[in-house]
């Protein structure tokens, strides 16, 4: 399996086959899913002392607090699926 790695701002990224969902921070619920993230040490702040604009949720139930927003983080999901796709209809495997 290839590990791919996702930009999420600011020189840090994820992995990309990790990721369960990415969310908007205002809500209330996902304001207690940060909170609880912490008290149980799996919140990773890779805001960079900007304000969070997307919490990005992984299969460990790491919670991921990023600075840029959640559409730009799914296009780039997206994108990034894309061109894999793309490849693999040119002849890959």
């Amino acid at each position: 399996m290839e590990i791919r790695l996702l930009n999420i701002g600011f020189g840090n990224t994820v992995v990309a086959n990790r990721i369960v969902a990415v969310v908007s921070p205002s809500s209330a619920p996902m304001k207690r899913l940060k909170e609880d993230a912490k008290q149980a040490n799996k919140l990773i702040d890779a805001t960079m002392g900007r304000r969070t604009r997307s919490i990005i949720i992984t299969d460990s139930d790491h919670v991921i607090l990023s600075g840029v927003q959640a559409e730009t983080i799914a296009q780039r999901l997206t994108q990034d699926h894309g061109h894999r796709d793309a490849g693999s209809a040119k002849g890959g495997k």
